[in-house]
């Protein structure tokens, strides 16, 4: 199987890059990281998230693809839900938005599946982000069950830049 694995940023996804890097993950044949998110605010916050991505692919030869910043486009999916709380409706709708262009871009350039690292994060649901994966439609979503203890271990040995919030401005309200 040729697989898209959907990443936020690197201490998220270090673990499952590094299964699927060390092919630990059965069925996958290769793979390739791709890097969307444009609910990434602000600006400044998504470069640096994208910087460490790449830093950390290209340490372990892996393939990684980064699709366009249009953070009005993602605005745009998720209005009128500004005020929802963390892992409510707009979240879902982030994840769905995503999920579809990830999908596009995946079935395009002849990848059989996706899996994500969007569920990794403290801050979000995975059962969320696999129902949203799901429904995205049109190529195979697979639920993998990364390994956190090798995520963990990663992070501690790396000096990765490390966030505070989610990543969209509505994520950095206290509270």
């Amino acid at each position: 199987m040729r697989l898209v694995l959907v990443s936020c940023c690197a201490p998220c996804s270090a673990g499952a890059i590094k299964q699927l890097a060390d092919g630990q993950i059965p069925d996958v044949d290769d793979f390739v990281v791709l890097f969307f998110n444009p609910n990434i605010y602000p600006e400044t916050e998504y470069q640096k998230r994208l910087a460490e991505q790449v830093r950390y692919c290209d340490a372990l030869g892996v393939k990684h693809v980064e699709l366009e910043y249009d953070h009005d486009a993602w605005r745009a999916a998720v209005r009128g839900l500004e005020t929802e709380p963390e892992r409510g409706v707009r979240c879902e709708r982030c994840f769905q938005f995503r999920f579809a262009r990830a999908a596009a871009w995946a079935r395009d350039n002849g990848y059989d599946a996706v899996a994500s690292v969007l569920g990794v994060s403290r801050h979000k649901d995975q059962a969320q982000v696999d129902r949203a994966a799901a429904a995205c439609g049109g190529i195979q979503y697979v639920p993998i069950k990364w390994d956190e203890g090798l995520r963990v271990a990663i992070n501690r040995a790396s000096d990765f830049y490390r966030q505070n919030y989610c990543g969209c401005e509505f994520s950095m309200r206290k509270g």
